[in-house]
């Protein structure tokens, strides 16, 4: 009877926590999937016009050009707003109270402050630089405490004072918090692993491909990844090339085949619809489809995507790939790759590709 009883209670202390599991993996999914389509189309608008360029059809400075990158590469740089909206909805906080944080995060003045790594000062406690446009976590944490200091003031607020009273506590608790806390550390973690990167090449170029191959996707989810560009753009200036992108193209053609296997084991429509989508957007070079709305839900595709990722990175690493310019990898800017390292670049990202794909179908009645 003990046996019985102490089964029962530990298959209950495992379904309890399956569901507690199926409800964060289904907050995040809802969180991206009112802004999928949007999301495949502005990436799928900024892949058409890097392809123009690159073929001469289209230049920078023409008008065209201007608008249409504006609409593409605008949607990335003011996710926060959207992000703000469908949490809103999501923990049912007031929608406008919740685009007041994006607002701040994203007013002119803060962007020129911190992200150019200049700090400010708040009630003599310390603001560090941080990136917040394109980024995820810190808007979604941010609304996240909203909905905690919504309610009570929602309770015990008198009517006659809660239309100014309630957005101004809301915004006198949640701002500092989000500014101080969840703002930084996205940059705390992507500082950390840019570090331990460049320990392990100048020991050993290939582990650090693999490692950095493999973490480089959950890093563009927490937004940590903002942290390595101005590293890359910093190597290009004054050594005429970067080591770091190169092992990248891996993880991206990694998101790709995890993504069109799923599109073929997903029964819903919708879904696979989805799946197709976010594995195109990869094709051309873009994987925030991919990751916020298909992989980041699908935890063993992601983990298959990683190590793709990191098969990738080593190949690239052992070869001692380069870039000469600053473009995130794909095969519509490898232009920029072209040297030292080139071929294991491409085989990198051929290679990336089947594994993730392979590994995803495998675990296909997990998925299913």
């Amino acid at each position: 009877m003990k046996k019985s009883t102490s089964t029962a209670s530990a298959n209950s202390a495992e379904a309890t926590k399956e569901s507690g599991y199926k409800k964060v993996i289904s907050q995040i999914t809802g969180l991206f999937l009112p802004i999928i389509g949007c999301l495949t189309a502005a990436s799928i608008l900024k892949s058409i016009l890097i392809l123009l360029v690159n073929f001469g059809v289209l230049s920078t400075q023409s008008g065209l050009y201007a608008v249409f990158y504006a609409a593409s590469d605008g949607f990335f740089y003011f996710l926060p707003f959207f992000l703000a909206l469908t949490a809103s909805k999501q923990w049912n906080t007031d929608p406008f109270i919740s685009l007041l944080i994006p607002v701040a995060m994203l007013y002119p003045d803060i962007v020129a402050v911190l992200e150019n790594n200049q700090g400010l000062s708040f009630l003599g406690l310390p603001i560090q630089p941080a990136i917040y446009h394109s980024s995820v976590i810190p808007v979604i944490l941010a609304v996240g405490l909203l909905y905690f200091v919504e309610k009570p003031c929602e309770k015990f607020l008198p009517e006659s004072l809660k239309g100014f009273l309630k957005p101004l506590i809301c915004a006198l608790i949640v701002l500092p918090v989000t500014f101080l806390l969840f703002g930084p550390m996205g940059g705390w973690i992507g500082d950390l692993l840019t570090k331990i990167f460049y320990v392990l090449y100048y020991w050993n170029p290939t582990v650090a491909g693999v490692f950095m191959g493999f973490f480089i996707q959950p890093m563009v989810f927490l937004g940590a990844h903002w942290s390595i560009v101005p590293v890359c753009i910093n190597a290009i200036a004054a050594n005429g090339f970067d080591t770091i992108l190169p092992l990248l193209g891996g993880a991206v053609y990694g998101q790709c085949g995890a993504s069109l296997a799923l599109a073929l084991i997903a029964k819903d429509k919708k879904q696979k619809s989805i799946c197709f989508q976010a594995a195109f957007s990869c094709a051309l070079g873009v994987t925030e489809p991919a990751l916020f709305g298909v992989t980041v839900s699908k935890p063993r595709a992601m983990l298959s995507a990683c190590i793709a990722g990191a098969v990738g990175g080593g190949i690239a690493g052992f070869a001692g790939a380069q870039c000469s310019s600053f473009a995130f990898p794909s095969f519509v800017t490898c232009v920029a790759y072209v040297g030292p390292g080139f071929a294991a670049f491409l085989l990198s990202m051929v290679i990336a590709f089947p594994i993730a794909f392979l590994l995803t179908m495998a675990q296909k009645k997990q998925l299913s």
